[in-house]
């Protein structure tokens, strides 16, 4: 598996099962990508863009409808990770707070390079 199909993969779940916690929606309902990253049945849509920037967009020879999806799969997985930030902030802060009173089990073992609390 070439590493952009894996990023791609995780991307395609992350947004599926963000979806799945929506009232009234389905894993798939809105979100048309399959979880191994083959794309799966599309639906036109109508999208309002600035008319400089379509223009742009156009000239430089961007995939409009790979750049949507990319970008809808990237702010849906943004909004998964904020909220389950949100819904488990008090056990961070106590996990937190607790290990900047007690320590940790591994703090004598030595220290990880670029390891950091949540």
């Amino acid at each position: 598996m070439r590493i952009n199909d894996a990023h791609h993969s995780c991307a395609s779940l992350a947004a599926r099962l963000y979806c799945a916690r929506l009232p009234g929606t389905t894993p798939n309902s809105g979100f048309a990508i399959s979880p191994r990253g083959t794309p799966g049945a599309k639906r036109a849509t109508n999208v309002s863009l600035s008319s400089e920037l379509l223009e742009a967009a156009r000239a430089a020879g961007v995939n409009l409808s790979a750049t949507l999806e990319r970008a809808l799969t990237e702010e849906l997985a943004r909004l998964k990770r904020r909220q389950w930030r949100e819904q488990h902030a008090g056990a961070i802060a106590a996990y937190n707070e607790r290990c900047e009173k007690h320590g940790t089990f591994s703090a004598g073992v030595g220290s990880v390079e670029g390891a950091r609390s949540f």
